[in-house]
Formats: C-alpha cells, structure tokens, sequence
C-alpha cells in the first residue's frame, strides 16, 4: 500500500539531547493529530542522541526520518536540510529537550481552517526546569510589522507555518549574523514579503530553560539580535526612530552581574515577554 502524505513535517535540529530526546518525540506520538512525520537532523552529536533516534525510527519507520550532518553545522544549517525532505504542506518546529501538548497540531492545524489568510501560527509558552514550570511567555495575537522591532512574535520551536511560504522566502537564513536569532529573521523576512501570522494564547509548548541563561547569553548574540531589530526597521518601511529599539538587547548585556536574567525572568513570571 503506497504512503500517505504526511500533513504536517515536524522538523528537529538536535544536539546532544540524548536524555531528553525520547519526552520530545513521545509528546509527537501522543498529538490527537496524527498525520505528521519528523525529520530530524543530527548536528554532530558526541552523546548517543543518534541512538536514540535509531530507536524511534524502528519503533515508527512511516514517520521518523534521520539525517546527520558530518560536523556540527548550527541549526540552521540542520533546519533547512530537514526542509528539503518535508512531505507535508505544514511545517512544524519542535526542539529535542522540549514538550508540547497532545492537542498542539490539532489546534495550530484548526487555526490555519479559520485563518486562511494567515501563514504563521504559534501558541503560548511556559518555561521549566527540574523543579517544574517557572515562568510564561505570552505573544501578541496578531503581530504587526511594527511589533517585530520589539523582538520575535512567534514562539518558533511551538511553531507551525504553510510550507508554501517559507520555502517562497528561502527558508532560514544560514549566515553567522543570524546565528541564535535565526527565527526572529525568518518572521522579518516573511512579513516583509506580505506574509503575516497570530498566536494561539494557550500555553501548548513547554520550553526546557534555564533561568539564568539570560545572564550567559554572549554578547555575539545580542549583536545579531540588535541587527535583526535594524533590519525590521528598514525592511518593513518603520520609522527610523524605532531603531532605538535595536539598543535594548545591547544595554541588558550591559546590566551588571545577573540583572538582566533577574529582569528576564520577572518578565516571564508575569507572561509579558
């Protein structure tokens, strides 16, 4: 019997997530929405994150398909290798140390039904440790051009996008300026060719996080995510005195010891990043 084509192609840039890579794709196996594949593109894992994608993929051989990149390439790089594999006409995000609802791919899915306009969708996202869920993250609900300055709309590895567009923009940026902020370039890029999107306000994904990253974050990567800020700026036509806006990353990289992760987390605590 011939395969059927897979709605949704879930793609998945792991690295090194051998302990928590079998919640991840468990939480793919539990959706109420079951006409998904995952491809997933190993970035020179040294653990034995390959062995455990071996495991699932003769577990469920019709939906895990397995890449692996000779070195590690950034996620990118992974992401778009995925990309050039993806079946479905809806491309879904998922990261290897991080789980979503059961009922996540049916609801993005119903989002696309009622929004035929719309070729971003994303929910709401909480945050976790080993000591449980500490912090929110709440997204407009349809983002404006002018609201990207501010920083990225979309929760991106709770994302769900027509494959149509984001191969019409040229998939993820694989430059080193973006690297780490290669989402919020990808939702700067489409808006800027007329795309747009919204967000379902329910927290259906839970991101693993640390809640002092904020504080290690390099500085290498507040200057991509300030440049991404400019380019918003220039490329959907915005005021040029919203480019102030791209100072903000800057200054908190600025903040003595661990004030700016203090003030990242309140944030988080109060659903209002």
């Amino acid at each position: 019997m011939e395969k059927t084509a897979p709605v949704i192609s879930v793609l998945m840039g792991v690295l090194n997530c051998e302990d928590t890579l079998d919640e991840s794709l468990s939480c793919l196996e539990a959706q109420t929405e079951n006409r998904w594949e995952c491809i997933l593109c190993d970035d020179g894992s040294t653990d034995h994150t390959a062995d455990v994608i071996r495991r699932w993929q003769e577990r469920c051989p019709d939906k895990i398909i397995f890449l692996s990149n000779d070195r590690n390439r950034g996620l990118s790089v992974s992401l778009n290798r995925c990309l050039d594999k993806a079946a479905g006409t809806f491309i879904a995000r998922m990261d290897g140390d991080d789980r979503c609802s059961p009922d996540r791919f049916e609801k993005e899915l119903r989002y696309f039904s009622e929004n035929p306009g719309k070729s971003v969708v994303s929910t709401d996202m909480q945050c976790f440790d080993a000591d449980g869920v500490w912090g929110l993250r709440a997204y407009p609900t349809e983002p404006r051009p002018e609201d990207l300055v501010h920083g990225t709309p979309f929760c991106h590895a709770g994302c769900m996008v027509r494959k149509e567009a984001l191969l019409n923009v040229g998939g993820y940026s694989e430059a080193e300026e973006y690297a780490r902020v290669e989402d919020y370039d990808l939702w700067v890029r489409m808006y800027a060719a007329g795309y747009r999107g919204g967000n379902i306000h329910e927290p259906l994904y839970q991101m693993r996080d640390d809640r002092n990253a904020a504080a290690r974050r390099k500085w290498k990567f507040r200057v991509n995510e300030a440049r991404v800020r400019l380019k918003a700026v220039k490329l959907l036509n915005l005021p040029v005195w919203k480019a102030i806006y791209a100072l903000r990353p800057l200054l908190l990289g600025l903040l003595p010891g661990n004030a700016g992760a203090f003030l990242h987390r309140q944030k988080l605590k109060r659903g209002t990043d």
